[in-house]
């Protein structure tokens, strides 16, 4: 039986098939909920279908797009859309997320989440898009900031005013990913809590935090295959105070799984940072 919607707060982990079988063999978790990435589940049976069911036996489920193409030139993939609706109907979702960002080029998906030019074209479109996949999902939407390694041509304003400026157009929600902020922060040289402060918190419905990489003196890369660094947590914290409400906040693990048990504990120092904030 699905969780009630109203189950999913505090503090949740990315359920991943190599997290999986440690998340469900545990007799207790940090985590009150559990985001999966409809993309590698719909039309899948099998182990991984099994997988997904038992875990929603236990946790509340929320759903992260990966290839939504929400600011992309290419038509809309309603074949896929339909099938997520289907999954977000079964697993009570109330709300679809996807990154703020362009997934495909001349058609071909690139398994790349491309930065956009920070113009008013690119918030029109992303932010007509964003409305449509609202308005056939019949769900709310919320988009999320997403790293980058170079700046598009065109851009004429910051980050966080094309972000507020889709934001508005688009009447959706945030997914605010603080490590995001942090990597883009540092391999662009400015200030993340400026960043942070510059945005419309009030339109924040989840949060995510990862672990990065540094590849380079000057480059951060999101790898979501690393803890989470100190100075992340010290910028999830400075955001906590801010938000004008309780939101759900997820840990994302894609890679070099730890033992769960290191996972559970940056779990509880998530909910500790939370609790302070509150």
């Amino acid at each position: 039986m699905t969780q009630p919607i109203d189950a999913i707060e505090g503090v949740g982990l990315g359920f991943r098939l190599g997290l999986a079988d440690a998340m469900l063999s545990a007799p207790q978790s940090q985590a009150r909920f559990i985001e999966v990435c409809p993309e590698n589940y719909v039309g899948v049976g099998g182990r991984r279908a099994r997988l997904l069911h038992a875990a929603r036996e236990r946790w509340p489920v929320v759903c992260h797009g990966l290839c939504g193409d929400l600011a992309g030139l290419a038509p809309m993939q309603m074949e896929l859309l339909t099938q997520v609706k289907a999954m977000l109907k079964e697993v009570g979702a109330r709300w679809y997320s996807d990154h703020l960002c362009m997934t495909h080029i001349a058609g071909a998906e690139i398994h790349e989440l491309l930065p956009l030019p920070f113009n008013g074209e690119a918030v029109r479109r992303t932010a007509q898009r964003v409305r449509q996949v609202q308005d056939f999902l019949e769900l709310p939407m919320a988009v999320e900031n997403v790293s980058a390694y170079g700046d598009m041509p065109g851009g004429e304003m910051t980050e966080p005013e094309f972000v507020t400026a889709v934001l508005e157009e688009a009447d959706c929600g945030l997914l605010l990913d603080v490590n995001n902020v942090y990597v883009n922060a540092f391999n662009f040289g400015f200030e993340p809590r400026d960043y942070i402060d510059a945005l419309p918190l009030e339109r924040v419905i989840q949060i995510h935090v990862a672990g990065h990489f540094q590849e380079a003196p000057d480059i951060l890369l999101d790898t979501h295959a690393m803890p989470i660094a100190d100075p992340v947590y010290d910028l999830f914290a400075y955001t906590m105070e801010r938000l004008p409400r309780d939101v759900p906040v997820l840990l994302e693990r894609d890679g070099n799984f730890p033992p769960l048990s290191e996972l559970e504990d940056e779990l509880i120092r998530l909910r500790s940072i939370m609790e302070a904030a509150s």
